[in-house]
């Protein structure tokens, strides 16, 4: 008689998906229910429509609440469910496997030396027009984009240290935790389980990590930005990495923010100057290139020769 009990194998990818899609709808009502309930019991009153309002006294206390809840309930939670139903720990799930300093340091340079040319390519996708036939959709894209942009310039108002630590563990921290477990731990993790090409895998959660923002004229450096994560957590087999990378994107965004501030530059002029000439653009495009290459095969080969060792 066998007394060792039998490996549990794995869900299929296809239940692991449709499992974590139902995770976060469940998820994302139930925080929004406990938010709603947290500011009805913190203000004694229900929720107004024109607290949502740029502007209003309480936006952003009550901005704040509801993205925080939406990161932990549509992203963070169904991520961690996902492995718990797995039987599994999510740290090694999902790979949490301990930084080198090295590789931390080339993430650095990645995010440093990319930024240029993602400011080019951002500027490239805010002059987007949509064909004749398409001018309603591009009218509702630009007005979802300048009520996006209406509700991030209010929550960047940093008045003090106090705001903007705030602002870097709400807009940075959680977000590049709950959102790389959600999209890189999860999704990329079981796409790569339904299909063989890894170039795929990475750019189809890019494209869904893009596209769920719902800002079609940050859509490209967005979809950039995921492919870059997930390239990272490919090639480093650590969640750290990108979770790293992403809260410097972030932490960056945060901390230009609070300088433009402190030396009263308008936030809203922001997007709209160039830094860089043309050459600039092109160098910052030929050095990230270099340093991703350069952060593949020194990951790679440090992958190989810890195989070796065990």
């Amino acid at each position: 008689m066998n007394f060792i009990e039998n490996e549990r194998p794995e869900k299929s990818p296809y239940v692991q998906l449709l499992t974590l899609g139902l995770y976060a709808i469940a998820g994302l009502i139930m925080t929004y229910v406990v938010g709603l309930a947290g500011l009805y019991l913190w203000y004694g009153e229900m929720i107004d429509a024109n607290w949502l309002t740029p502007g209003d006294p309480k936006f952003i206390v009550v901005s704040r609440t509801l993205i925080s809840l939406q990161q932990l309930g549509l992203f963070l939670l169904p991520a961690i469910l996902l492995a718990w139903g797995e039987k599994a720990k999510a740290t090694v799930f999902y790979d949490f496997k301990r930084t080198k300093i090295d590789l931390l340091i080339l993430v650095v340079l990645m995010m440093v030396v990319s930024m240029p040319v993602l400011e080019w390519i951002t500027q490239w996708n805010q002059q987007m027009v949509l064909p004749e036939f398409l001018k309603p959709m591009e009218q509702w894209m630009k007005a979802k984009e300048d009520e996006a942009m209406a509700t991030t310039l209010e929550i960047l108002k940093m008045k003090n240290i106090g705001d903007y630590l705030m602002n870097i563990a709400l807009i940075a921290l959680l977000p590049a935790i709950a959102e790389e477990l959600m999209f890189r731990g999860a999704i990329q993790r079981s796409f790569g389980r339904m299909f063989q090409n890894p170039h795929l895998v990475i750019w189809l959660t890019a494209f869904i990590f893009s596209a769920i923002h719902v800002q079609f004229y940050g859509f490209l450096p967005r979809l950039l930005l995921g492919a870059a994560f997930g390239y990272i957590y490919f090639w480093s087999k650590s969640l750290w990495y990108s979770i790293f990378a992403h809260f410097l994107n972030n932490a960056y965004a945060v901390s230009a923010a609070w300088y433009m501030q402190k030396n009263n530059i308008p936030l809203s002029e922001s997007d709209k100057t160039t830094w860089f000439q043309w050459y600039g653009y092109l160098i910052s495009a030929v050095l990230t290139f270099l340093i991703f290459r350069y952060f593949k095969n020194k990951s790679t080969t440090d992958g190989k020769q810890l195989d070796k060792s065990i």
